[in-house]
Protein backbone atom coordinates (compact mmCIF):
# COMPACT_ATOMS: atom_id res chain seq x y z
CA UNK A 1 0.00 0.00 0.00
CA UNK A 2 1.39 3.72 -1.13
CA UNK A 3 1.50 6.08 1.58
CA UNK A 4 -1.68 8.18 2.69
CA UNK A 5 -2.45 12.23 3.42
CA UNK A 6 -3.71 13.38 6.37
CA UNK A 7 -7.36 12.95 5.06
CA UNK A 8 -6.82 9.50 3.77
CA UNK A 9 -5.61 8.54 7.41
CA UNK A 10 -7.57 9.96 9.53
CA UNK A 11 -10.88 8.86 7.89
CA UNK A 12 -9.07 5.14 7.55
CA UNK A 13 -8.94 5.41 10.95
CA UNK A 14 -12.25 6.56 11.72
CA UNK A 15 -14.14 4.03 9.31
CA UNK A 16 -11.81 0.94 10.32
CA UNK A 17 -10.62 0.18 6.87
CA UNK A 18 -7.62 1.59 4.90
CA UNK A 19 -8.99 4.50 2.57
CA UNK A 20 -7.68 6.27 -0.54
CA UNK A 21 -9.10 9.61 -2.18
CA UNK A 22 -12.37 8.92 -3.82
CA UNK A 23 -13.52 6.05 -1.61
CA UNK A 24 -16.81 6.44 0.66
CA UNK A 25 -17.10 4.79 3.92
CA UNK A 26 -18.66 5.31 7.04
CA UNK A 27 -16.67 6.91 9.55
CA UNK A 28 -17.09 7.32 13.49
CA UNK A 29 -17.63 11.03 14.69
CA UNK A 30 -15.27 12.00 17.48
CA UNK A 31 -17.51 15.31 18.30
CA UNK A 32 -20.37 17.28 16.63
CA UNK A 33 -21.81 20.81 17.38
CA UNK A 34 -24.37 23.33 16.39
CA UNK A 35 -25.30 27.12 16.89
CA UNK A 36 -27.67 29.08 17.15
CA UNK A 37 -28.10 29.81 13.41
CA UNK A 38 -28.60 26.20 13.08
CA UNK A 39 -29.55 24.09 15.84
CA UNK A 40 -33.34 24.82 15.81
CA UNK A 41 -33.14 22.58 12.91
CA UNK A 42 -31.33 19.69 14.57
CA UNK A 43 -33.53 19.76 17.42
CA UNK A 44 -36.81 19.41 15.34
CA UNK A 45 -34.63 16.69 13.88
CA UNK A 46 -33.56 15.01 16.97
CA UNK A 47 -37.31 14.14 17.77
CA UNK A 48 -38.12 12.94 14.36
CA UNK A 49 -36.08 10.13 14.92
CA UNK A 50 -36.91 9.96 18.34
CA UNK A 51 -33.19 10.27 19.51
CA UNK A 52 -33.12 9.14 23.32
CA UNK A 53 -29.23 9.28 24.38
CA UNK A 54 -26.58 10.79 21.75
CA UNK A 55 -24.25 8.30 20.29
CA UNK A 56 -20.94 10.86 19.84
CA UNK A 57 -19.97 14.43 21.88
CA UNK A 58 -22.04 17.26 21.45
CA UNK A 59 -22.39 20.67 22.38
CA UNK A 60 -24.39 23.84 21.56
CA UNK A 61 -23.08 27.54 21.31
CA UNK A 62 -25.09 30.58 21.12
CA UNK A 63 -23.11 33.00 19.17
CA UNK A 64 -24.66 34.03 16.15
CA UNK A 65 -26.99 36.64 17.66
CA UNK A 66 -25.99 37.08 20.97
CA UNK A 67 -27.37 38.57 22.76
CA UNK A 68 -30.59 37.94 21.04
CA UNK A 69 -31.99 41.06 18.89
CA UNK A 70 -35.61 39.55 19.05
CA UNK A 71 -38.48 37.56 20.01
CA UNK A 72 -37.56 34.96 17.17
CA UNK A 73 -33.92 34.65 18.13
CA UNK A 74 -35.16 34.13 22.20
CA UNK A 75 -37.13 31.57 21.40
CA UNK A 76 -34.84 29.89 19.58
CA UNK A 77 -31.99 30.40 22.69
CA UNK A 78 -34.69 29.08 25.29
CA UNK A 79 -35.32 25.86 22.52
CA UNK A 80 -31.51 25.45 22.75
CA UNK A 81 -31.36 25.73 26.41
CA UNK A 82 -34.14 23.35 27.11
CA UNK A 83 -32.94 20.38 24.77
CA UNK A 84 -29.35 21.03 26.58
CA UNK A 85 -30.74 20.06 29.71
CA UNK A 86 -32.96 17.47 28.38
CA UNK A 87 -29.78 15.63 26.71
CA UNK A 88 -27.64 16.60 29.33
CA UNK A 89 -25.10 18.53 26.86
CA UNK A 90 -23.06 21.33 27.19
CA UNK A 91 -23.98 24.74 25.81
CA UNK A 92 -22.24 27.78 25.39
CA UNK A 93 -24.47 30.60 26.49
CA UNK A 94 -24.62 34.44 25.31
CA UNK A 95 -21.46 35.80 26.14
CA UNK A 96 -19.28 32.60 25.76
CA UNK A 97 -18.50 33.62 22.27
CA UNK A 98 -18.35 32.08 18.77
CA UNK A 99 -18.04 28.14 18.23
CA UNK A 100 -14.96 28.07 16.14
CA UNK A 101 -12.79 29.71 19.53
CA UNK A 102 -14.85 28.69 22.21
CA UNK A 103 -14.95 25.24 21.27
CA UNK A 104 -10.97 24.78 21.22
CA UNK A 105 -10.46 26.64 24.16
CA UNK A 106 -12.73 23.68 26.11
CA UNK A 107 -10.34 21.24 25.25
CA UNK A 108 -12.85 19.62 22.97
CA UNK A 109 -10.98 18.97 20.11
CA UNK A 110 -7.34 17.14 19.97
CA UNK A 111 -5.40 16.14 16.68
CA UNK A 112 -6.94 13.56 14.12
CA UNK A 113 -10.53 14.01 15.57
CA UNK A 114 -13.24 13.92 13.02
CA UNK A 115 -15.02 16.59 13.93
CA UNK A 116 -18.78 17.46 12.38
CA UNK A 117 -20.17 21.41 12.50
CA UNK A 118 -23.50 22.81 11.67
CA UNK A 119 -21.77 25.13 10.42
CA UNK A 120 -19.46 26.21 7.05
CA UNK A 121 -16.11 27.35 9.23
CA UNK A 122 -15.71 23.79 11.00
CA UNK A 123 -12.72 23.48 9.05
CA UNK A 124 -10.99 26.41 11.54
CA UNK A 125 -9.90 23.37 13.65
CA UNK A 126 -7.60 21.49 11.12
CA UNK A 127 -5.50 24.12 12.91
CA UNK A 128 -5.43 21.64 15.63
CA UNK A 129 -4.51 18.66 13.03
CA UNK A 130 -8.15 17.73 12.76
CA UNK A 131 -10.49 16.42 10.16
CA UNK A 132 -13.15 18.91 10.80
CA UNK A 133 -15.72 20.01 8.58
CA UNK A 134 -19.58 21.50 8.34
CA UNK A 135 -22.35 19.77 7.41
CA UNK A 136 -26.13 20.61 7.20
CA UNK A 137 -28.21 20.04 10.16
CA UNK A 138 -29.53 17.11 9.07
CA UNK A 139 -26.47 15.41 8.94
CA UNK A 140 -25.67 16.52 11.82
CA UNK A 141 -28.77 15.08 13.36
CA UNK A 142 -27.90 11.71 12.06
CA UNK A 143 -24.45 11.96 13.49
CA UNK A 144 -25.80 12.20 17.03
CA UNK A 145 -28.43 9.22 16.49
CA UNK A 146 -25.97 7.01 15.14
CA UNK A 147 -22.25 8.39 15.81
CA UNK A 148 -21.36 7.82 12.47
CA UNK A 149 -21.98 9.97 9.45
CA UNK A 150 -20.93 9.06 4.99
CA UNK A 151 -17.83 10.27 3.42
CA UNK A 152 -16.27 10.72 0.30
CA UNK A 153 -12.52 10.87 0.88
CA UNK A 154 -11.12 14.02 -0.43
CA UNK A 155 -7.87 14.25 -2.85
CA UNK A 156 -5.24 16.89 -1.18
CA UNK A 157 -3.41 19.72 -2.22
CA UNK A 158 -0.33 20.47 -0.40
CA UNK A 159 0.50 24.18 -0.34
CA UNK A 160 4.44 25.31 0.96
CA UNK A 161 4.68 28.19 2.15
CA UNK A 162 8.26 30.00 2.19
CA UNK A 163 9.93 33.98 2.30
CA UNK A 164 10.10 36.17 4.93
CA UNK A 165 7.40 37.50 6.76
CA UNK A 166 7.11 41.35 5.99
CA UNK A 167 6.06 43.77 8.27
CA UNK A 168 2.58 44.84 8.60
CA UNK A 169 2.19 41.66 7.13
CA UNK A 170 -0.30 38.74 8.77
CA UNK A 171 -1.73 35.15 8.54
CA UNK A 172 -4.61 36.54 6.96
CA UNK A 173 -3.15 38.48 4.28
CA UNK A 174 -1.41 35.52 3.19
CA UNK A 175 -4.61 33.42 2.98
CA UNK A 176 -6.32 36.14 1.17
CA UNK A 177 -3.69 35.89 -1.51
CA UNK A 178 -3.96 32.31 -1.64
CA UNK A 179 -7.36 32.42 -2.14
CA UNK A 180 -7.13 35.34 -4.44
CA UNK A 181 -4.29 33.40 -6.49
CA UNK A 182 -6.11 29.56 -6.82
CA UNK A 183 -9.77 31.23 -6.78
CA UNK A 184 -12.81 30.57 -4.58
CA UNK A 185 -13.88 27.06 -6.28
CA UNK A 186 -9.30 26.33 -6.09
CA UNK A 187 -9.99 23.72 -3.61
CA UNK A 188 -13.52 22.63 -4.42
CA UNK A 189 -13.83 19.69 -2.24
CA UNK A 190 -10.46 18.91 -1.67
CA UNK A 191 -8.38 18.65 2.27
CA UNK A 192 -5.22 21.41 2.19
CA UNK A 193 -1.90 20.57 3.90
CA UNK A 194 -0.31 23.27 4.83
CA UNK A 195 3.39 23.10 5.22
CA UNK A 196 6.60 25.51 4.70
CA UNK A 197 8.91 27.60 6.90
CA UNK A 198 6.26 30.60 7.24
CA UNK A 199 3.48 27.80 8.79
CA UNK A 200 6.52 26.45 11.10
CA UNK A 201 7.33 30.05 12.31
CA UNK A 202 3.72 31.27 12.67
CA UNK A 203 1.68 31.07 15.79
CA UNK A 204 -1.61 29.45 16.69
CA UNK A 205 -3.81 32.47 16.12
CA UNK A 206 -2.33 33.08 12.90
CA UNK A 207 -3.03 28.66 12.03
CA UNK A 208 -6.31 29.51 13.13
CA UNK A 209 -7.70 32.02 10.80
CA UNK A 210 -5.67 30.20 7.57
CA UNK A 211 -7.82 26.81 8.38
CA UNK A 212 -10.87 29.09 8.73
CA UNK A 213 -10.76 30.34 5.43
CA UNK A 214 -10.03 27.26 3.72
CA UNK A 215 -13.85 26.74 2.69
CA UNK A 216 -13.65 30.19 0.71
CA UNK A 217 -11.72 28.63 -1.50
CA UNK A 218 -14.50 25.69 -1.30
CA UNK A 219 -11.91 23.14 0.97
CA UNK A 220 -13.52 20.19 2.63
CA UNK A 221 -10.84 20.44 5.28
CA UNK A 222 -7.16 21.81 6.01
CA UNK A 223 -4.36 20.26 8.31
CA UNK A 224 -1.89 22.44 9.86
CA UNK A 225 1.34 20.57 11.17
CA UNK A 226 1.10 19.47 14.88
CA UNK A 227 4.22 20.55 16.26
CA UNK A 228 5.20 22.05 19.61
CA UNK A 229 3.13 25.03 19.20
CA UNK A 230 -0.09 22.66 18.89
CA UNK A 231 0.76 20.52 21.61
CA UNK A 232 1.96 23.64 23.95
CA UNK A 233 -1.16 25.53 22.83
CA UNK A 234 -3.07 22.38 23.72
CA UNK A 235 -1.58 21.62 26.86
CA UNK A 236 -2.69 25.04 28.47
CA UNK A 237 -6.54 23.50 27.67
CA UNK A 238 -8.52 22.24 30.36
CA UNK A 239 -10.55 19.16 30.12
CA UNK A 240 -8.24 17.08 27.26
CA UNK A 241 -7.90 13.31 28.81
CA UNK A 242 -7.22 12.05 26.10
CA UNK A 243 -3.93 10.87 24.70
CA UNK A 244 -2.37 13.14 22.00
CA UNK A 245 -0.60 12.01 19.05
CA UNK A 246 -0.30 14.19 15.93
CA UNK A 247 -0.86 13.32 12.18
CA UNK A 248 1.40 13.87 9.13
CA UNK A 249 1.10 12.72 5.99
CA UNK A 250 3.22 9.73 4.52
CA UNK A 251 6.68 10.04 2.46
CA UNK A 252 5.25 8.55 -0.30
CA UNK A 253 1.26 10.55 -0.20
CA UNK A 254 -0.25 11.55 -3.38
CA UNK A 255 -1.17 14.64 -3.89
CA UNK A 256 -3.96 16.21 -6.65
CA UNK A 257 -1.72 19.63 -6.58
CA UNK A 258 1.24 20.94 -5.04
CA UNK A 259 1.15 24.86 -4.83
CA UNK A 260 4.13 26.38 -3.80
CA UNK A 261 4.42 30.64 -2.40
CA UNK A 262 6.80 32.82 -1.56
CA UNK A 263 5.23 35.66 0.41
CA UNK A 264 8.78 37.59 1.13
CA UNK A 265 7.35 40.28 -0.84
CA UNK A 266 3.59 39.90 0.15
CA UNK A 267 1.70 43.15 0.47
CA UNK A 268 -1.49 43.90 2.92
CA UNK A 269 -4.30 42.14 1.27
CA UNK A 270 -7.94 42.98 0.54
CA UNK A 271 -10.89 40.83 -0.56
CA UNK A 272 -13.08 43.53 -2.87
CA UNK A 273 -16.97 43.38 -3.31
CA UNK A 274 -19.01 40.67 -3.66
CA UNK A 275 -16.28 37.77 -3.67
CA UNK A 276 -13.70 36.43 -1.61
CA UNK A 277 -11.44 35.92 -3.48
CA UNK A 278 -11.63 39.09 -5.71
CA UNK A 279 -8.35 40.38 -4.38
CA UNK A 280 -5.85 43.19 -4.15
CA UNK A 281 -3.72 45.06 -2.31
CA UNK A 282 -4.33 47.52 0.68
CA UNK A 283 -2.16 50.48 -0.99
CA UNK A 284 -3.74 49.81 -4.72
CA UNK A 285 -7.47 50.78 -3.12
CA UNK A 286 -5.87 53.46 -1.21
CA UNK A 287 -8.36 56.91 -0.71
CA UNK A 288 -11.51 54.07 -0.93
CA UNK A 289 -13.86 56.14 1.46
CA UNK A 290 -15.15 53.55 4.85
CA UNK A 291 -18.19 54.11 7.04
CA UNK A 292 -17.94 51.30 9.56
CA UNK A 293 -14.75 48.87 10.45
CA UNK A 294 -15.50 45.74 11.87
CA UNK A 295 -12.55 43.72 14.30
CA UNK A 296 -13.60 40.28 15.66
CA UNK A 297 -15.43 37.29 14.03
CA UNK A 298 -13.51 33.71 13.75
CA UNK A 299 -11.52 34.65 11.52
CA UNK A 300 -9.49 37.33 13.60
CA UNK A 301 -11.11 37.79 16.60
CA UNK A 302 -8.16 36.14 18.77
CA UNK A 303 -5.17 38.05 20.89
CA UNK A 304 -2.65 38.30 18.44
CA UNK A 305 -5.34 40.11 16.01
CA UNK A 306 -6.02 42.80 19.02
CA UNK A 307 -2.52 42.99 19.42
CA UNK A 308 -2.10 43.79 16.06
CA UNK A 309 -5.09 46.39 15.71
CA UNK A 310 -3.73 47.77 19.39
CA UNK A 311 -0.18 48.53 17.99
CA UNK A 312 -1.94 50.46 15.32
CA UNK A 313 -4.32 52.29 17.32
CA UNK A 314 -2.36 53.33 20.17
CA UNK A 315 -2.66 57.18 21.55
CA UNK A 316 -4.16 57.85 18.07
CA UNK A 317 -8.08 58.07 17.14
CA UNK A 318 -10.76 56.22 14.77
CA UNK A 319 -12.04 59.13 12.38
CA UNK A 320 -15.10 60.51 13.25
CA UNK A 321 -16.84 59.59 9.98
CA UNK A 322 -16.21 55.78 10.66
CA UNK A 323 -17.85 53.02 13.32
CA UNK A 324 -15.14 51.33 14.37
CA UNK A 325 -16.79 47.87 15.93
CA UNK A 326 -15.12 45.28 17.85
CA UNK A 327 -16.23 41.96 19.05
CA UNK A 328 -13.43 39.61 21.08
CA UNK A 329 -14.06 35.94 19.83
CA UNK A 330 -14.39 34.90 23.25
CA UNK A 331 -14.84 35.58 26.76
CA UNK A 332 -11.43 34.69 27.64
CA UNK A 333 -9.73 36.34 24.64
CA UNK A 334 -12.19 39.62 26.48
CA UNK A 335 -10.46 38.98 29.66
CA UNK A 336 -7.01 38.82 28.40
CA UNK A 337 -7.35 41.51 26.43
CA UNK A 338 -8.43 43.65 29.63
CA UNK A 339 -5.61 42.23 30.92
CA UNK A 340 -2.89 43.50 28.35
CA UNK A 341 -4.45 46.68 28.27
CA UNK A 342 -5.89 46.19 24.58
CA UNK A 343 -9.24 47.08 25.72
CA UNK A 344 -8.62 50.97 26.87
CA UNK A 345 -6.55 51.64 23.87
CA UNK A 346 -9.56 50.41 21.87
CA UNK A 347 -12.05 52.60 24.09
CA UNK A 348 -10.15 55.58 23.78
CA UNK A 349 -9.17 55.43 20.09
CA UNK A 350 -13.25 55.12 19.95
CA UNK A 351 -14.19 51.39 19.46
CA UNK A 352 -17.07 50.37 20.62
CA UNK A 353 -16.93 47.38 21.93
CA UNK A 354 -19.59 44.16 21.92
CA UNK A 355 -20.42 40.61 23.74
CA UNK A 356 -18.38 37.74 22.40
CA UNK A 357 -19.68 36.22 19.71
CA UNK A 358 -20.07 36.57 16.03
CA UNK A 359 -21.31 40.68 15.68
CA UNK A 360 -22.02 42.25 12.64
CA UNK A 361 -20.56 39.48 10.76
CA UNK A 362 -23.88 37.59 9.95
CA UNK A 363 -25.79 40.54 9.71
CA UNK A 364 -28.21 39.96 12.42
CA UNK A 365 -27.50 42.52 14.59
CA UNK A 366 -24.63 45.05 15.88
CA UNK A 367 -23.31 47.32 13.28
CA UNK A 368 -25.69 46.57 9.94
CA UNK A 369 -24.72 48.83 7.35
CA UNK A 370 -27.07 51.33 5.79
CA UNK A 371 -27.71 51.25 2.26
CA UNK A 372 -24.63 51.68 -0.18
CA UNK A 373 -22.34 52.01 2.98
CA UNK A 374 -19.03 50.66 2.83
CA UNK A 375 -17.38 48.29 5.68
CA UNK A 376 -13.97 46.91 6.01
CA UNK A 377 -13.97 44.12 8.32
CA UNK A 378 -11.81 40.66 9.56
CA UNK A 379 -14.44 38.53 8.72
CA UNK A 380 -14.52 35.83 5.83
CA UNK A 381 -17.05 36.50 3.72
CA UNK A 382 -17.99 39.54 1.60
CA UNK A 383 -21.21 38.80 -0.28
CA UNK A 384 -24.15 40.68 -0.94
CA UNK A 385 -26.53 40.75 2.36
CA UNK A 386 -23.72 39.09 4.35
CA UNK A 387 -24.01 41.30 7.21
CA UNK A 388 -27.79 42.33 6.42
CA UNK A 389 -27.74 44.71 3.78
CA UNK A 390 -27.43 43.68 -0.21
CA UNK A 391 -26.19 47.26 -0.64
CA UNK A 392 -24.03 47.64 1.71
CA UNK A 393 -20.25 46.83 0.52
CA UNK A 394 -17.92 44.12 2.21
CA UNK A 395 -14.00 44.72 2.38
CA UNK A 396 -12.02 42.05 4.00
CA UNK A 397 -8.56 42.42 5.50
CA UNK A 398 -6.34 41.84 8.64
CA UNK A 399 -7.33 43.20 12.02
CA UNK A 400 -3.90 45.95 10.82
CA UNK A 401 -5.28 46.98 7.92
CA UNK A 402 -9.20 47.09 9.30
CA UNK A 403 -7.52 49.77 12.20
CA UNK A 404 -5.75 51.72 10.09
CA UNK A 405 -8.43 52.35 7.85
CA UNK A 406 -10.21 53.16 10.70
CA UNK A 407 -8.11 55.44 11.50
CA UNK A 408 -7.55 57.23 8.04
CA UNK A 409 -11.38 57.05 7.21
CA UNK A 410 -10.38 54.97 3.98
CA UNK A 411 -8.68 51.49 3.28
CA UNK A 412 -5.20 52.08 4.25
CA UNK A 413 -1.69 50.33 4.05
CA UNK A 414 -0.53 49.24 7.79
CA UNK A 415 2.87 49.37 7.32
CA UNK A 416 3.88 52.84 8.26
CA UNK A 417 2.57 51.42 11.39
CA UNK A 418 5.22 48.61 12.01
Amino acid sequence: MSGQTIAEKILSKHAGRYLRAGDFAICKIDFAFGQDGTSSIIIDRIKDLGVKKFKTRYCMVIDHSAPSPSEGVSRVHKKMRDFSQKFKTEIFDVGCGVCHQVIPESGNIIPGDLVLGADSHTCTYGALGAFSTGVGSTDLAVALATGKNWFKVPETIKIIIKGRMPKGVFAKDIILYIIGELKSDGGTYKAVEFTGPVIDNMGMDGRFTIANMLVEMGAKAGFMPVDKKTLSWLALRAGINRRIEGVSADKGAVYQNIYEFDISKLKPMVSMPHSVDNTASAVSLKKTKIDEAFLGTCTNGRIDDFKAAAKVLNKRKVSSQVKLIIAPSSRQVYLEALKLGLVEVFIKAGAVIVAPGCGPCVGTHNGIPSDAEVVISTANRNFKGRMGNPSAFIYLASPATVAASAIKGYISDPRIYF
